[in-house]
């Protein structure tokens, strides 16, 4: 190979191993240099050379990229209502494809597809990579939930159909899903689930075949509309017979065999500490000091994995649900409520066979000595967070009397927490206190409030009592080098912090941290400079969304958020089958030893658990997520025209979302600011008007109008408020905007101990990086 030859085709390597960088010539040339590929003139010949051939691309100051133009790259495609779409890469660092509609192969929203890159993407004005779908690999979408509209006696003569399913997700509602007679038989306004058999091709492009697998009630009925979203989801709600048979089989009680080999802590004074209308107790906690003034903190949990054995139905059916699901009027169990709500809840004044991890803390929150075993024990106190808070404060009128009892250990509770709390934020984790919106529906499922609620002092104890169990067995296990689950949340894209230290700048905040080596102190820093400034929320919007998702993992990757470097879900069983996974271990590993045998038996399926359980999160957040905005949608219905203070919660190109004091989030499109030609500076996020300047920005305060409710499908529009413009007509019609949803918290699920961090990243060319994020503490 001829020397220019080898210098280019070394050259090209470097972008082609980082097909996403941007490269300064000083970064090529220490590449280069290391490569040995020749001096600094044969490299700027090379660079030039490579740009002409189209290979790379610059921004004409000095930075290059790969370019990808007919490049093959494969991913899933994100349908958009108006016939365009996206295709999201497996790398999530990577932008994504923008399909036009006349490209899209008559791909559905969530097929697996190929796509050849026919325009490369610009990072330096924002533009993603274009494409065209050559293949769909995968169907992504099986089945559907949808209403039922029967076709007419004439029709039926010349059709093989009996009607058609319409889905009032914005992203299939075009679709027509003709449904043939092999399934189930509904009636008009039924709302039905339906497998699908054809998808669009060329000649029927909105059009679908299937049958009908369950006719889930008719849409007026009360609850149909939630069990419509838990369908569409593939949440599962029927047991198995062979399952609840097992479960059925259960005793309501321990019995003395099951005692044998187990410590007898039925003396000791644990109780429950959870909501008022909380049925499952997974958790309790005791305190006390020790005579050399440290605190004794026994963490004690329901050990389902006792009556939920490996291969067997129950477990099967807990595995495929993954966890509980909560929603506004119900709860979709992961176990039978006879377990949930029984034998495996901390009742209080019965024994119950648990999981312990007593802890021996030090006044300045270290733990020097803990003990993890199988024991027995008796709830002294089923308590309420509610009246453990009026008991910290002194307010002990109508308080029963384990309250007053128990009282000096709540006090002593409290200040264990306060040390905790100062250590770990000390270490640098990343604490955030968002209000949680409850949703509040009467007997016919019809939301009458939205309340919000501030976490008092017992809610963050228990939490800090839960984080530091999860810890504590976290470490041990690592540390006997045996195969374990995790959960974990890695450390941020390098990317998305520089663009987010970029977005402090404009608030004035000179951040000094490494973008590549970025530290949970170092945006620890950025929420204490921010607490109580207009700018706290937005800056904490903006960096939840820099933020990944946390996730489960046979590895020990550490949790960013919580700057803690190993941690696992270990505190809630009833509800989330990885905290059951790891008791299983815990006693498998005690009883049996850590032989390798019994290494190799868990290492086998850990991975299909942490992928199993991630997925099922994620589905019943979405789900969760789901039901909220319908009946915040709802709520809102009977309010168009009315005015509402707002909070700019995020702006795109087309537009800004902004959320009013009880949490509920619309969408201000672009086409209603009418008062002047509105332009978007993606760096910024801002919108600017030409001629009057006026400026839209993330954070800021805002009047608006509700001037749409769309209850079918969850969509909210509001215009700018201004008392000096004349007055308009509103209806409830429904636009044709993307509405991103809830940027907010959603902390309804009832989960201890948990740190949900996550983020869904949907990264569009309009330039605003849309990443929902949520970090979520859940109680």
């Amino acid at each position: 190979m001829a020397q220019n030859e080898k210098i280019l085709a070394g050259v090209l390597e470097i972008f082609r191993h980082n097909p996403q960088k941007q490269f300064r010539v000083d970064q090529i040339e220490r590449e280069a240099r290391h490569e040995r590929l020749g001096n600094f003139t044969e490299l700027i010949k090379a660079l030039s050379f490579l740009e002409h051939a189209n290979k790379i691309i610059t921004d004409g100051k000095g930075e290059y990229q790969l370019a990808q133009a007919n490049t093959i790259v494969e991913g899933i495609f994100k349908a958009n209502d108006k016939g365009f779409g996206f295709v999201k890469l497996d790398d999530e660092n990577v932008d994504d494809v923008f399909i036009a509609a006349d490209y899209t192969k008559y791909a559905v929203d969530g097929d697996r597809v190929k796509v050849k890159i026919v325009a490369d993407g610009n990072p330096w004005n924002g533009k993603g990579p274009e494409g065209r779908i050559e293949e769909i690999l995968e169907r992504g979408l099986e089945s559907l939930v949808g209403e039922f509209h029967p076709l007419t006696d004439e029709q039926r003569k010349i059709s093989p159909f009996i009607g058609y399913a319409l889905s009032n997700n914005k992203k299939l509602h075009k679709y027509r899903v003709y449904l043939t007679e092999n399934g189930l038989i509904p009636q008009m306004g039924d709302m039905v689930r339906v497998s699908i058999k054809d998808y669009p091709e060329e000649d029927y492009p909105e059009s679908m075949t299937g049958a009908v697998t369950k006719i889930i009630g008719n849409k007026n009925d009360p609850g149909v509309d939630i069990m419509s979203i838990v369908s569409a989801h593939d949440v599962r709600t029927d047991w198995p017979e062979d399952a609840m048979a097992q479960a059925n089989a259960i005793p309501d009680h321990v019995t003395e065999e099951e005692k044998k080999g187990r410590v007898d802590i039925t003396d000791q004074p644990a109780v429950t500490i959870d909501g008022d209308d909380s049925k499952d107790f997974d958790d309790a906690v005791v305190l006390w000091k020790l005579p050399n003034g440290n605190y004794h903190l026994g963490v004690h949990i329901a050990d389902v994995s006792h009556y939920v054995k490996e291969n067997t139905p129950l477990n099967e059916e807990a595995f495929a649900r993954g966890n509980s699901t909560y929603l506004v009027d119900r709860v979709i169990p992961m176990l039978p409520f006879r377990l949930s709500n029984g034998i495996c809840s901390l009742n209080e004044g019965v024994d119950r066979l648990v999981l312990s991890c007593d802890m021996e803390i030090t006044p300045e929150g270290k733990r020097v000595g803990y003990k993890i075993y199988p024991s027995v024990m008796r709830s002294h106190g089923r308590m309420t967070y509610n009246k453990v808070n009026k008991t910290l404060k002194g307010e002990m009128d109508g308080l029963e009397d384990k309250y007053v009892k128990l009282r000096p250990m709540l006090e002593e509770m409290a200040d264990l927490h306060a040390i905790l709390y100062k250590q770990r934020h000390k270490r640098g984790a990343i604490d955030f206190e968002a209000p949680e919106a409850k949703i509040i529906v009467d007997d016919q499922g019809k939301p009458t409030d939205i309340v919000l609620h501030e976490r008092g002092t017992a809610e963050k104890m228990i939490e800090s009592f839960m984080l530091m169990a999860n810890e504590t067995v976290a470490e041990d296990f690592f540390r006997k080098h045996v195969p374990f689950l995790y959960r974990v949340h890695e450390t941020p894209d390098a990317e998305r912090i520089k663009s987010f230290f970029e977005f402090c700048s404009a608030f004035g905040l000179n951040i000094h941290a490494d973008p590549e080596n970025i530290k949970p102190l170092d945006l620890q820093k950025v929420v204490s400079k921010t607490t109580g400034t207009p700018e706290e929320a937005v800056v904490q919007m903006m960096m939840l969304r820099s933020l990944k998702q946390a996730h489960y993992s046979e590895d020990a990757l550490g949790h960013f958020g919580l700057a803690a470097k190993y941690y696992t879900h270990f505190t809630s069983p009833i509800r989330r089958y990885s905290d059951l996974m790891v008791h299983r271990m815990i006693h498998a590993y005690q009883e049996n030893g850590t032989t390798e045998d019994m290494q190799k038996h868990f290492a086998s399926y850990l991975p299909d658990v942490a992928e199993q359980t991630s997925t099922q999160e994620r589905r019943s957040i979405d789900t969760e997520r789901g039901v909220n905005d319908l009946k915040m949608t709802e709520y809102m219905a009977d309010q168009v025209g009315q005015h509402f203070d707002a909070v700019v919660s995020s702006v795109t190109s087309f537009g800004m979302f902004i959320q009013l004091p009880n949490t509920v989030e619309g969408l201000v499109h672009i086409s209603n600011l009418t008062d002047d030609f509105y332009s978007f500076n993606e760096k910024s996020l801002t919108l600017t008007g030409r001629g009057t300047h006026k400026q839209y920005k993330i954070g800021m305060p805002i009047k608006v109008t509700l001037i749409n409710a769309n209850v079918e499908q969850h969509q909210l529009d509001f215009e700018v408020y201004d008392p000096n413009a004349p007055k308009k007509k509103h209806n409830d019609r429904g636009m044709n905007n993307r509405r991103h949803g809830n940027l907010g918290f959603h902390n309804n699920r009832g989960h201890r101990g948990g740190d949900n961090y996550n983020s869904r990243g949907n990264r569009r060319n309009h330039g605003q990086g849309n990443r929902r994020n949520q970090r979520n503490f859940k109680h």
